[in-house]
């Protein structure tokens, strides 16, 4: 049994650390909608504070676990939740919006919307009036039940990452904290999110349900 704790003992030693992704299109690419300026410090300053905040509480729990002190990992999980949440949702946001996105999902996923909200109209009023619903910062989402083989709409509070809070697997996100769209919207958030819609990538959010049905 000794020898089988080598090698995750290893990979904790010799982790990697994360890092922020590439955006798969340029800073003004979503404009109209979603304004360059917005898109730059959304990517390069917010995302990158996460990724540089969820590396150092890693770093610190590593050392907490060495040292065996259960009080400083206690202590060290609502910055792994917030930070690491933030990483996770933002990885996701960007690949489900595109300057080539907008109009409506096709097959599998058209059909399961229909099926799980009546109509793709009905999707989109329910996900928007969540999201336009949330009380501060947050996201709403379209996640994916795998127990029950469907389709769900959820809220989340601050970076709480769906999968880790509510199970649902992420296929759509939409985040609703002001600095996605305060220079561009001001304090009006439905704007934002009639906008939003024009730069979704159904490719993206298609190709996730698929995966996760397997």
């Amino acid at each position: 049994s000794g020898a089988k704790l080598i090698v995750p003992l290893g990979c904790l030693a010799s982790r990697q650390k994360h890092t922020l992704p590439d955006l798969p299109y340029d800073y003004g690419a979503l404009e109209p909608h979603i304004n360059a300026e917005i898109m730059q410090l959304h990517h390069s300053k917010h995302h990158a504070t996460y990724v540089n905040n969820l590396n150092v509480a890693e770093e610190k729990y590593k050392e907490a676990l060495a040292k065996g002190d259960v009080t400083a990992q206690v202590s060290l999980q609502p910055a792994l939740k917030f930070n690491g949440g933030g990483h996770i949702n933002h990885t996701i946001f960007w690949t489900n919006l595109s300057p080539n996105g907008g109009g409506e999902p096709k097959g599998e996923l058209m059909e399961a919307i229909k099926r799980d909200f009546g109509s793709y109209a009905n999707f989109k009023e329910k996900l928007t009036a969540v999201s336009v619903g949330v009380q501060g910062s947050g996201w709403g989402w379209l996640g994916y039940n795998k127990e029950q083989g469907r389709l769900q709409i959820a809220a989340c509070a601050n970076q709480d990452p769906l999968q880790g809070t509510t199970g649902l697997i992420p296929l759509l996100g939409i985040d609703v904290w002001e600095h996605a769209y305060y220079l561009q919207y001001k304090n009006v958030r439905p704007d934002y999110l009639k906008a939003i819609w024009n730069v979704i990538n159904w490719e993206n959010v298609s190709s996730r349900y698929s995966s996760c049905k397997k």
